[in-house]
């Protein structure tokens, strides 16, 4: 729990005030993903949220985690 607390914190400043943002996240097909632009986050947080299991998403949704989808 506190992997994915710390994760959300560091996506959370990443964030857009936008139309899509009311709903920042999805889970789908045991993914958990965080709508964030992954060229808008710092290589060093990139770093920190891959060792708290969220990758860059290839398909575009934003970061991706297999360690927090549904069970």
């Amino acid at each position: 729990m506190e992997d994915l607390i710390k994760a959300l914190t560091i996506l959370k400043k990443y964030i857009v005030d936008s139309y899509d943002m009311k709903y920042p996240t999805a889970c789908e097909h045991d993914v958990l993903y965080v709508c964030v632009n992954p060229e808008d986050v710092s290589d060093e947080d990139k770093i920190e949220l891959d060792r708290l299991g969220f990758f860059p998403d290839e398909e575009g949704y934003g970061f991706a985690s297999f360690k927090f989808g549904s069970r």
